[in-house]
């Protein structure tokens, strides 16, 4: 006697449950395909060609685009000005998690602080690159200022010297991101349940004690994935320096160099390359950051 097919053996009630599953997740699934996974693949296949994005059809390059990725100093040098925003973004978690614990207790005014510290992250990108440029124009508001408090008497160059100009950029980016850090964060202490701070209380612990024991092994998550977020954007850093500087005195970063490589030079066969080998770095430093501090569960007890 034969087995009747899995399709007979699976109940009509657990059918129609698969079916609904498969009903949410197909557009999702659809659009992820669509505008991730293919463009991807496209950029991959792109890589190995020689094409000027307008052309039919493209030369093979075999992996000419990657050798000259790693062999030009054009292409590989502007990884080293990465290093100013990866130092800014661990300046940018310590003032989030500062300000996201001082304001997750009882603090007057808190709802209003909270306001002020996301309030730059809504903005555009290219509004506070235009503040900011104005900010740091040579006897502008920045220059106004310090001169009002006696720290200076002459009018400085922030974006036109080169030993400067990158750790403005990067003072930029942490004054607009700070607000994403905080809130997610905040998010995550005011998860912890208040039972734990009120034992905390009754045993004698101070904000130092809460801070080491319950808040900081109850958002390591967020401060892992704060991190990977970190490293990420640091190594992807585009639109202030873009807008701000176009790349000049210095600041050009590694996005910036694919962008000038694709759209003016029209070398879209190398910029892919470019783009396809900052994603394997991003996936590889993630992954070490990942095997450095496991995502493990939590306990608080």
């Amino acid at each position: 006697m034969t087995a009747p097919p899995l399709s007979a053996r699976v109940p009509p009630r657990r059918k129609r449950r698969i079916a609904t599953h498969w009903l949410y997740l197909g557009p999702a699934v659809a659009l992820l395909i669509t505008f991730t996974y293919v463009p991807v693949g496209n950029m991959v296949w792109y890589s190995f060609h020689r094409w000027d994005g307008l052309d039919v059809t493209m030369d093979p390059a075999g992996w000419d685009n990657y050798i000259r990725v790693f062999t030009d100093e054009r292409y590989w040098r502007v990884f080293l000005i990465s290093l100013y925003y990866f130092v800014a973004s661990f300046a940018q978690i310590a003032i989030a998690l500062y300000f996201a614990v001082v304001l997750s207790f009882s603090t007057r005014f808190r709802n209003l602080f909270k306001g002020i510290l996301f309030f730059p992250y809504l903005l555009n990108g290219v509004a506070v690159g235009f503040v900011f440029l104005y900010l740091f124009q040579p006897g502008g508001t920045l220059d106004s200022v310090l001169k009002l408090v006696g720290l200076g008497d002459q009018s400085r160059q922030w974006l036109g010297d080169p030993d400067v100009a990158n750790i403005s950029l990067a003072g930029t980016s942490v004054w607009r991101f700070t607000g994403l850090s905080f809130v997610l964060f905040l998010g995550a202490i005011q998860s912890i349940p208040n039972e734990i701070y009120e034992a905390a209380d009754l045993d004698g612990a101070n904000r130092w004690h809460q801070f080491r024991y319950i808040i900081a092994p109850g958002i390591r998550r967020i401060i892992s994935l704060s991190f990977i977020l970190a490293i990420s954007g640091s190594l992807a850093v585009f639109e202030i320096p873009f807008i701000m500087t176009g790349g000049a005195n210095g600041t050009r970063t590694f996005v910036i160099q694919a962008y000038e490589t694709a759209f003016q030079f029209r070398q879209i066969g190398l910029a892919s390359a470019m783009a396809v080998v900052l994603l394997l770095v991003v996936l590889l430093i993630t992954w070490i950051q990942r095997r450095l501090i496991p995502d493990d569960e939590v306990s608080l007890s």
